[in-house]
C-alpha cells in the first residue's frame, strides 16, 4: 500500500517537476555554459574559461551598475513597503468595503507595465503633469529638470509599479491576525502603540518578509523602467546585460553578469530574511 501510494506520489509530481526543470533548470544551466565560452566575433568559442569573470570583476563599470541595482532596488522595496503599509492595515482593520477596497488596489495590474511607466515619464516630463501644475500655482518659474531621468524617477516609477505586490501579502498578515489577542493586549495594560509593536507588527513579519522579496528581487532585474525614465544617471545592471545579448552580441559576458546578479540578489535576500527573523524575535 505504502509503495502504491508512492508511486502515485511520483507520478502526480513528474508534470510539475518536468515543467520547472525546461522552463527553470534548462535555461539557467545554459547560462552556465555561457558564461564559461567566450565570443569570438559572430562565432562562440566553448572552449571552457574564467575570462568572462575576470573580466566582469575587473570592469569598475559593472560593480558601479550592480552596486547601484542593489541599492536602487533596496530603496524602492524599504519606500514601497513604508507606504504600503498603512495602506494594508486601514484595509485589514479599518475598512468596511474590503473587496471594493482590495479591487481599488489591484487596478493598476489592468493597465500594462509599459502604460505606467509611460505615465510616469509625462508626469514627470520638462513640459509634463507635474511642473505644469506647479507652474500654474505659481511655486515655480521654471519647470524643474530634477525630475526625469536620473535614479529618483525609477525610484518613483518602481514603487508605484509595485506598490500592490507590497500592499497584498501584508493585508493577508493583518488580516489573519486573531482578534482575540489584540484584545488581551489591551487587557494587560498595552496602548495602542505597545499593541502594535508588541502584537501586530511581530505577526506581519512573514507578510513584510514577502513583500520585500517579491519587490526586491525583480527589480534589481528590471531594464525597462531605467531605459525609459532612468537616463544615463538612472540605468541598472539589467540596461547592460541586455546590451550584451542585443546590440554588442556578446552573450558569454552577458551570460555572466546575469548569474553574477543572481548570486548578489541570492545574497541580500537570505541577509535580509534572517536579519528581519531577527528583529522579529527580538520584538517578541
Amino acid at each position: 500500500m505504502t509503495l502504491e501510494s508512492d508511486r502515485s506520489g511520483v507520478f502526480l509530481a513528474m508534470p510539475a517537476t518536468v515543467y520547472v526543470g525546461l522552463l527553470v533548470a534548462a535555461p539557467l544551466g545554459v547560462l552556465v555554459m555561457y558564461s564559461f565560452w567566450t565570443q569570438t566575433y559572430v562565432d562562440i568559442d566553448r572552449t571552457f574559461t574564467w575570462e568572462n569573470y575576470r573580466a566582469a570583476f575587473s570592469d569598475p563599470l559593472v560593480r558601479q551598475l550592480l552596486v547601484r541595482s542593489v541599492w536602487m532596488a533596496g530603496l524602492v522595496t524599504l519606500l514601497t513597503v513604508l507606504l504600503a503599509y498603512p495602506i494594508a492595515y486601514f484595509v485589514a482593520f479599518r475598512a468596511r468595503r474590503k473587496m471594493l477596497w482590495l479591487l481599488l488596489i489591484t487596478i493598476p495590474f489592468w493597465i500594462s507595465y509599459l502604460l505606467r511607466v509611460f505615465a510616469w515619464k509625462l508626469i514627470l516630463g520638462f513640459n509634463g503633469l507635474l511642473n505644469s501644475g506647479l507652474a500654474s500655482l505659481g511655486l515655480i518659474n521654471e519647470p524643474l529638470d530634477f525630475l526625469l531621468y536620473n535614479e529618483l524617477a525609477v525610484i518613483i516609477t518602481l514603487a508605484h509599479a509595485w506598490a500592490p505586490f507590497a500592499i497584498l501579502p501584508i493585508y493577508v498578515s493583518l488580516q489573519k491576525i486573531d482578534r482575540s489577542l489584540l484584545e488581551a493586549a489591551t487587557d494587560l495594560g498595552c496602548g495602542k502603540l505597545g499593541r502594535f509593536l508588541r502584537v501586530t507588527l511581530p505577526l506581519t513579519v512573514p507578510g513584510i518578509i514577502a513583500s520585500c522579496l517579491i519587490i526586491f528581487i525583480p527589480t534589481v532585474g528590471d531594464y525597462v523602467t531605467p531605459a525609459l525614465v532612468g537616463g544615463s544617471d538612472g540605468k541598472m545592471v539589467a540596461n547592460l546585460i541586455q546590451v550584451y545579448f542585443g546590440s554588442a552580441n556578446n552573450w558569454p559576458l552577458g551570460a555572466t553578469l546575469s548569474l553574477m546578479t543572481m548570486v548578489s540578489v541570492g545574497a541580500v535576500a537570505i541577509s535580509f530574511v534572517a536579519l528581519v527573523r531577527g528583529a522579529g524575535k527580538a520584538i517578541r
